[in-house]
């Protein structure tokens, strides 16, 4: 449809996620009466998208009574720095701009606090260098702010945090921003808290309890450190959590209210201690648990496996002990991933590992585990295994040259060995998928089998066989 032919009177112009691409008409700035604008995409703009070059953003100043403004993605670089006087100029009842990834820059223009009935601001992904201004802070309806990925300077004003009415706060990837958390007003109504990629620091306030409606909190790769509050065991809408490489100290909450919750990362701490088998009980919508690079001890925590959406338990490198947990109803489980490695654990693993349909890694390397392990043990079991690691603990690996066993183990694409008190050259004729092959520090005597070499249909690029 021709621009000129749209009505005067409509009050809300949506084509986002269009085809259009092009110049943006001067005829919109005849539709005095809109309220929405959304020419936004979801995809980068290029040379196909849409774009604001002459006339710019002057193309707004006869739309008065808008309220929402979309341009995300649309190409507005022409604008240069001066977009936010534009802006503020021409459009005084906006309540939402936003202009993510439009290749904005900075500063962002003090005229901008004219915009006090903005509810939600999305600059995400233009390149500002900017400070964030204080007055941010008097914007009394903000409920969604999200500056991530904007070269954003300086210190972020902690006033923002303490909004009523803020829900949703996104600053990732600005590695030059600094700032931390205050304290947190009661009842708050944030439910979305990213700050990962900054240089946040200091610890978690243990008011963070106050916000009753928070479900996701990633603070990953910032500068926080401290211990992780009890308060956080009470925020029972949780379902997401990542803070995961920080400075975090001391033991962990329980997560046992916590119903919705799918996601917990808190790998690459200082964290220790024992973790309570009740700190995940019941947690039936967990899919994935990081709890890597820490200081845990104690036993595994056996409620993981209970849980029949997990797809991923990695607790590799602490210091659990004790015997491995069997798993209840393995065959339903969804467990994809079980990285156990560089631990204590002892004793023998539990058969019902290899009643576990869905996995694909399993990594048990470098613990005291014993017992021995048959080829049989792996015959139409674990038929979706890819990677297999199990080097440097006190196992024995028996295999067979049966050719019906051989021809229904897994297809490996890595098989670790290392250490395993192998004889002989397991037979991997038909492991068409092999690219890694540890066989060191075992046992095996005799020649190389010239099989070996067209194992992988020749894309075996890392073998180790030495120390036999």
């Amino acid at each position: 449809m021709d621009v000129e032919a749209i009505p005067s009177r409509f009050g809300i112009l949506n084509l986002s996620n269009s085809v259009f691409f092009g110049q943006i008409p001067v005829e919109l700035s005849q539709l005095t009466r809109l309220e929405t604008i959304d020419l936004s995409s979801l995809y980068p703009f290029g040379r196909q998208s849409l774009r604001l070059e002459k006339p710019n953003l002057a193309i707004l100043q006869n739309l008065t009574q808008l309220r929402g403004l979309y341009l995300d993605s649309v190409n507005i670089s022409w604008q240069k720095s001066d977009w936010g006087q534009s802006i503020s100029s021409s459009l005084p009842n906006l309540e939402v701009l936003s202009l993510s990834n439009c290749q904005l820059s900075g500063p962002l223009a003090d005229s901008l606090e004219k915009l006090r009935s903005l509810s939600v601001i999305r600059l995400a992904r233009n390149d500002l260098s900017a400070t964030v201004p204080d007055f941010f802070a008097n914007f009394k309806n903000l409920t969604v702010m999200n500056l991530g990925s904007c070269n954003l300077l300086g210190t972020f004003p902690d006033k923002v945090l303490q909004l009523q009415k803020l829900q949703i706060l996104d600053l990732a990837f600005n590695k030059n921003l600094y700032g931390s958390l205050p304290r947190f007003p009661i009842n708050g109504s944030l439910k979305s808290l990213v700050l990962s990629n900054t240089n946040f620091s200091d610890g978690i306030p243990e008011s963070i309890g106050n916000l009753k409606n928070l479900s996701r909190i990633e603070l990953f790769k910032s500068n926080f450190s401290g211990q992780i509050p009890k308060s956080i065991q009470n925020l029972t809408q949780l379902g997401y959590i990542d803070l995961s490489s920080n400075s975090f100290t001391g033991q962990i909450p329980s997560f046992q209210v916590c119903k919705s919750l799918t996601h917990v990362d808190l790998s690459r701490n200082s964290l220790s201690g024992m973790i309570p088998s009740a700190h995940f009980q019941d947690l039936e919508n967990l899919v994935s648990v990081d709890l890597r690079f820490n200081g845990f001890n104690g036993r595994i925590p056996s409620s993981l496996f209970t849980l029949q959406k997990l797809q991923q338990i990695q607790l590799s490198n602490n210091n659990f002990g004790g015997l491995l947990p069997n798993f209840t109803n393995p065959s339903l489980s969804s467990l994809d991933t079980l990285d156990l490695s560089n631990n204590k654990l002892e004793g023998e693993i539990p058969r019902s590992i290899f009643d576990l349909r869905k996995l694909n890694i399993l990594l048990l390397s470098s613990n005291n585990l014993s017992g021995t392990i048959r080829t049989i043990d792996f015959q139409d079991r674990l038929s979706n295994l890819t990677t297999l690691v199990l080097s440097y603990n006190n196992l024995s690996i028996i295999t067979s040259d049966n050719i019906t066993l051989v021809n229904h183990l897994p297809r490996f694409m890595t098989l670790m060995l290392a250490s395993c008190n192998l004889l002989k050259f397991p037979n991997l004729r038909n492991q068409s998928r092999l690219l890694t092959l540890d066989l060191s520090n075992n046992k095996i005597e005799g020649k190389i089998p010239n099989w070996i070499w067209e194992a992988g249909n020749g894309q075996l690029s890392y073998i180790n066989l030495s120390h036999n």
